[in-house]
């Protein structure tokens, strides 16, 4: 039987960055995947680095990914630095583009809420954003600078995370499905994967959406898959430097001149497939931006399933049962949230001062409620899908 320090369940982001920051403790850590890690969520995702809410029920996640982006320069330096990867991370700021009658009071209404949240949010005539984008699209009526949000390439990111955590002694286990989290009365100390216990002092589940079908977890990580679709553009001749968004949709864009365009939030259960019907959808909101896209190559498309939550709040701390940690539900926001999540679970697992206030995102506020999925009919275009 092997033992470890800390079993990590799921090799995504989170869990490849919590394993990374609990390496650098001298900690023996193991990280056990489903399949290969990082091909699930991790990979789907756009990589913009928001901490501005997307809705009125993100508003606890704000001083978490305000915080989360102010570790991400350190973050990816260190990470950078022991995998000798890079991860695409740049700070350009964000272009948030209004459209229609009201859209000047739509960008004075965001530009009050943001900068009560502590964020930066400067209103700035057209023509200065056509300086920024000039292919921006003549129907914009408004638009503002989010000057400290940033990106990063998920996929060059995950990649290079779990290579810096194998680099710091983490072993990683593929194709090693944990059907089992071993307890002794109120007690965790191990997992069964891929048919071998493995003993461990701390067990972290960070399996994403499919994190509330293992076992008798639901209790405590009541996950639950919302697909999202994306695409890839490779532009002839136009080149982009900043992300735009709107309320319809975003472009990324990354250092070897594709565009990243989404996104969709769908209830379609663990189905990762590709829809007309979304693809469509996404190609509106990206022609509604830039006009001049229309002439752009489709590289690819794909979809991820996020991990929803009941509440849409990530999942975050201890668990009554002694040993037993929750890392996920992070929904549109893995990308963003993995420093700060790895600096929690440090915490935790090092009996340190927590330094952040994470009542809202307790396993233990689902235990008095009725746990349901919300449902979500067909695809919608959904802004802040990072």
């Amino acid at each position: 039987m092997s033992s470890f320090d800390v079993a990590i369940v799921g090799g995504g982001i989170i869990g490849g960055s919590i394993a990374f920051q609990l390496a650098a403790e001298k900690l023996r850590v193991v990280i056990l995947d489903r399949q290969q890690p990082g091909q699930e969520a991790s990979r789907a995702a756009a990589g913009m680095l928001s901490p501005g809410p997307d809705s009125q029920e993100a508003l606890p996640l704000v001083p978490l990914g305000i915080e989360s982006l102010r570790l991400f320069p350190r973050f990816i330096s260190e990470v950078e630095e022991v995998s000798g990867l890079s991860s695409g991370f740049v700070q350009e700021g964000t272009l948030q583009i209004f459209f229609g009658p009201d859209a000047e009071s739509e960008c004075d209404k965001m530009a009050h809420e943001y900068r009560d949240l502590g964020l930066g949010f400067e209103n700035i005539p057209l023509d200065e954003a056509r300086r920024l984008e000039k292919f921006l699209s003549p129907g914009a009526h408004a638009a503002a600078l989010i000057p400290d949000e940033a990106t990063v390439d998920p996929r060059l990111l995950t990649i290079a995370v779990l290579e810096a955590a194998l680099r710091r002694g983490v072993e990683i286990r593929r194709d090693c499905a944990v059907t089992e989290v071993v307890r002794n009365g109120d007690r965790s100390n191990g997992v069964v994967a891929g048919g071998e216990r493995i003993a461990a002092e701390f067990v972290v589940v960070a399996a994403g959406a499919y994190s509330g079908g293992i076992d008798w977890l639901a209790h405590y990580a009541p996950t639950h898959p919302v697909r999202g679709q994306m695409l890839a553009l490779r532009p002839a001749y136009l080149k982009s430097s900043k992300v735009l968004r709107s309320e319809g949709g975003y472009l990324v864009p990354r250092s070897d001149g594709r565009i990243v365009a989404g996104s969709t939030l769908e209830d379609a259960g663990f189905n990762p497939q590709v829809t007309p019907s979304g693809i469509r959808k996404i190609i509106d909101a990206a022609l509604n931006l830039i006009p001049e896209l229309a002439n752009a190559q489709i590289l690819e498309t794909w979809a991820g399933l996020r991990p929803g939550t009941p509440d849409n709040l990530p999942i975050l701390g201890p668990t009554d049962i002694e040993g037993l940690l929750i890392a996920t539900g992070h929904y549109r926001n893995g990308i963003l949230l993995a420093p700060v999540t790895a600096k929690l679970l440090k915490q935790w697992i090092l009996s340190e001062k927590v330094t952040m206030d994470t009542e809202a995102f307790s396993p233990s506020r689902f235990s008095a409620r009725k746990l349901h999925t919300p449902a979500a009919k067909g695809a919608s275009v959904i802004p802040g899908f990072r």
